[in-house]
């Protein structure tokens, strides 16, 4: 008998300990994003940057763009709070509805990552770090009855308000003092107490831009903001390793500047759509090597934090992760004599692909699309035809769904 108890409690330790061990391996992810306003790739690209380079010595570089598909229904100007919410809700204009920075009429139908967070992680805890109050008041929206009433668990902005220790100067100096208090915050509460999703926002580059354009000035605040990135990277690389955490980090920017002078930004020049992505994630796949969007910074850490996006919603998402694996990239339609063209880039080239297709958009609304099958075609094929003669609609929204990701495009005929 004591032989089988023996056996019998070993067998105990050994499972006990196996998960023990199992437990300690699963690390507990962490995500920071950080916009840094206004500069364009070709900018960032010939000052030195060496502490943006060490993040992306751990993941990656990346040209990206900004502005939606230019003379598209998704046209979305350049310009600041238009790119924010679509990062923050991983679409373009047409959706969100934040068509420049007097955030007039956020669409918060389109939920934002901070909202799939609290709905889905309610114990998990979110931190806004901003020089703009409207990012967590008017964007996430803060405590409105549209987004049920959303709190940010911890955040530390508004300090533009603040005249009497911020006194507005012509220079806009004040501004970058205010960056410097945000950002010693946020790399100070990630050291300590590690907030599960955090938003960093800086703006002085924005209005060295504006006030001097390409210059001197200009370049001086790309590499104080260099300098501030090491301060919030330090803090998460003291995190990995003391703690048992993953923390992707991202830094990009909203838009980029006029061809011209650098002063301006908001139309569709190639330089103004130019942006660019740094980040220390491991997995890159084929879109972050193809120009991706800002957009494609929500699905990113979506994947990277488990947040299940319904499927409802998901296929609003106009943007595509660039880590893991993907079924469908760059997925094209045309319609011609009652049929649409479809065609699209295989990632991986395994599984089916689902091609759906509804002519409503009571989405926008709070309501529902019914959506109809019209195809499913291997992925490896990259194209199918849709016979839409029965559908007379001006108006069609499709959707591919493929094993690893959707992908959505519009057609809007006039």
């Amino acid at each position: 008998m004591k032989k089988r108890f023996y056996l019998l409690a070993g067998v105990v330790l050994a499972v006990f300990t196996g998960c023990h061990v199992l437990a300690q391996n699963v690390k507990t992810k962490k995500v920071v994003f950080v916009i840094v306003d206004g500069i364009s790739s070709d900018s960032k690209e010939k000052i030195a940057t060496p502490h943006l380079d060490a993040i992306a010595k751990a993941g990656g570089y990346t040209r990206a763009h900004v502005g939606g598909g230019k003379g598209t229904y998704s046209q979305t100007p350049t310009i600041s709070a238009v790119g924010y919410n679509s990062l923050l809700t991983g679409t373009w204009v047409n959706k969100h509805n934040v068509w420049d920075n007097d955030i007039k009429d956020p669409n918060y139908h389109y939920w934002t990552l901070f909202r799939f967070m609290e709905e889905q992680y309610p114990q998990k805890k979110t931190a806004v770090f901003s020089t703009w109050l409207d990012n967590r008041t008017k964007l996430v929206g803060t405590n409105l009855p549209q987004t049920d009433k959303l709190q940010i668990d911890y955040s530390f902005d508004g300090f533009e308000l603040d005249t009497v220790h911020f006194r507005h100067d012509k220079q806009s100096e004040y501004i970058h003092r205010i960056d410097e208090k945000v950002v010693d915050e946020a790399a100070a509460y990630i050291h300590d107490n590690a907030p599960d999703m955090s938003w960093v926002y800086l703006e002085y580059t924005d209005d060295m831009g504006h006030k001097y354009g390409d210059s001197e000035q200009f370049t001086k605040a790309i590499q104080m903001m260099d300098d501030q990135m090491g301060r919030i990277w330090k803090a998460v690389t003291y995190r990995e390793k003391t703690y048992n955490e993953d923390w992707l980090m991202v830094v990009t920017t909203d838009h980029g500047r006029d061809a011209k002078t650098g002063h301006g930004h908001g139309g569709q020049s190639d330089r103004e759509r130019s942006t660019w992505i740094v980040t220390n994630a491991k997995d890159l796949n084929a879109n972050f090597k193809s120009t991706p969007g800002i957009v494609d910074i929500f699905p990113t850490v979506t994947r990277h934090m488990d947040i299940h996006i319904p499927k409802e919603q998901a296929f609003e998402v106009d943007g595509v992760a660039f880590t893991g694996k993907l079924s469908v990239l760059s997925p094209v339609v045309q319609k011609s004599a009652g049929k649409v063209n479809v065609s699209w880039k295989a990632a991986e080239k395994e599984g089916k692909v689902k091609i759906w297709l509804t002519t409503t958009n009571h989405f926008e609304t709070g309501g529902r699309d019914l959506y109809y099958l019209m195809d499913e075609v291997d992925v490896a094929n990259e194209k199918a035809e849709l016979d839409i003669s029965k559908y007379p609609s001006g108006f069609f929204k499709i959707v591919l769904e493929g094993k690893y990701n959707s992908a959505n495009r519009w057609i809007v005929e006039k």
